[in-house]
């Protein structure tokens, strides 16, 4: 039986689909219009708010991985009615007409509370402040309800594969006035794909958990790695533990990544 991805053209998909294919597993891709898989990955055109084309990308899979979501835009209705409608509407066709499949949805680190005490753990109230994590987190809650079983992955900073996202970050750190000394958990899409292939063997079923590398990296260290500059400071640090997510979940479920930190990435030409 296929394997269902949504977002298969986006930053995570496009580089987890081929992994998959080549991992041997069948894969099936739901796309809009208009967009297109790597080759030999069958398409199903359907639209997440449109519920009446759901049915035939759901019918006959055995897993449902979901990944489309909206992130990186000021129109917060579009971030809700995409992350939050569409995922509703995604759980309700497989209710329907796949209701053995295993759905494992993509989430985010950053539905923890800025201000914790120790790095975000999969059992702490969550705290997102903004619109995309908040409404990751109202579909975490749809799913978790929903009958299916499930598994939720919240992953760290993605990050490799010349995806363009660390590239980026020199400039949305200073957007955003980041402190040159916090520290980030990243994941690498290579490990993406490691978790992925686990949570195909039902080991995280029923969970949700963190997925990151072993090493959260400074926001000045990561900076510096891809080119950029930023102003450095021994100012105290008001919040050591945001973007730092707890793993030992992940570990003890069976993850162990296999580009464990973002200088290997860079040892070995994975940036």
């Amino acid at each position: 039986m296929p394997v269902l991805i949504t977002g298969g053209t986006g930053l995570v998909g496009a580089r987890l689909l081929p992994r998959l294919v080549e991992a041997g597993v069948k894969c099936r891709a739901l796309l809009r219009g208009g967009k297109a898989a790597p080759a030999g990955v069958p398409v199903v055109e359907a639209d997440l708010l449109d519920p009446t084309s759901l049915r035939e990308a759901v019918q006959g899979v055995s897993t449902i991985i979901h990944l489309a979501a909206v992130f990186r835009t000021p129109d917060t209705d579009l971030i809700w009615k995409s992350n939050l409608e569409g995922t509703r509407n995604l759980i309700a066709a497989a209710k329907a007409h796949a209701p053995e499949a295993r759905f494992i949805l993509a989430s985010t680190s950053n539905v923890y509370d800025a201000s914790s005490s120790r790095p975000g753990r999969e059992d702490d109230s969550p705290d997102p402040q903004h619109a995309y994590p908040a409404s990751k987190l109202a579909a975490e809650r749809v799913l978790r309800e929903s009958g299916l079983n499930w598994s939720i992955l919240r992953l760290g900073f993605v990050y490799g594969d010349r995806d363009g996202h660390l590239e980026a970050l020199p400039r949305h750190a200073a957007h955003l006035k980041m402190h040159p000394a916090q520290r980030m958990s990243l994941v690498h899409h290579r490990d993406i794909a490691t978790t992925i292939e686990l949570a195909l063997t039902g080991a995280m079923d029923g969970h949700v958990v963190n997925i990151a590398d072993e090493a959260p990296t400074s926001i000045y260290e990561l900076v510096t790695l891809v080119g950029g500059t930023m102003e450095p400071s021994s100012a105290p640090l008001a919040n050591p533990w945001h973007l730092h997510m707890d793993t030992s979940l992940a570990r003890r479920l069976g993850f162990r990544p296999v580009v464990r930190t973002v200088y290997q990435a860079v040892e070995e030409n994975r940036l």
